[in-house]
């Protein structure tokens, strides 16, 4: 396997065939040891973390798969935190699904926006640019810079909004509320949109009981 990314809480590996793995870490975003889902850096490590990871995306990536929807899931090995996908090419920005406003959307609309308020599925697309943290990227902005047309924005949009309505009534149906999720989305060999990356504790803000579920715990409480 050759090194291709080492990311904060995965490191991705491209095999002989063409597909690439995943290599999940315990490592998670945060500051301060506090763990941040909107953070651009590794704020802490937990130990189990990276089996965690892996079993949500795992369960996820299965009913997507079944429901029709396309992802580069291909499989996971649970012994070694690794799961095999299919390449997706260079993914140039982040979509955050938002049903309630919290992190980033209050440090930059705080003056607007209440913590907490409705969102209704509000969809912001982001650049992958750590040193820049992250800026949104309007439609407009991502077609001058060459990044994604018209159509296959609207597209991407749609597409985010269904998947995380998915996992939204999912996780209502076990007593808890999703506030905000990250997705990304690349193309296959021919050039179809994919859901890529992964869908985990990581990568979402949920609540139960007007209490933030912990990354961890979250794999107990839907999967068991």
């Amino acid at each position: 396997m050759k090194l291709i990314y080492q990311g904060k809480t995965k490191d991705v590996y491209a095999l002989d065939d063409g597909n690439c793995l995943f290599k999940f870490k315990d490592d998670v975003t945060g500051k301060d040891g506090v763990f941040d889902p909107g953070a651009n850096h590794v704020g802490l490590t937990v130990a189990g973390m990276g089996q965690a990871c892996l079993r949500l995306t795992e369960y996820y990536y299965s009913r997507f798969n079944k429901a029709g929807i396309a992802t580069h899931y291909i499989s996971s090995d649970f012994e070694n935190n690794a799961m095999t996908v299919k390449n997706a090419g260079t993914v140039d920005f982040e979509v955050i699904v938002r049903f309630r406003s919290t992190g980033s959307f209050m440090r930059r609309f705080g003056m607007y926006a209440k913590e907490g308020q409705a969102l209704d599925a509000l969809v912001e697309f982001t650049l992958k640019d750590n040193d820049r943290e992250d800026p949104p990227a309007t439609k407009d902005i991502l077609a001058a810079l060459g990044l994604l047309d018209e159509e296959r924005f609207e597209l991407i949009k749609a597409q985010a909004q269904g998947i995380s309505k998915m996992i939204r009534d999912d996780l209502a149906s076990k007593g808890m509320e999703l506030w905000d999720i990250k997705l990304e989305f690349g193309t296959d060999s021919e050039g179809h949109i994919m859901l890529v990356d992964e869908i985990s504790g990581g990568n979402m803000r949920i609540y139960k009981e007007n209490a933030i579920v912990k990354p961890l715990d979250l794999v107990e409480l839907i999967i068991g």
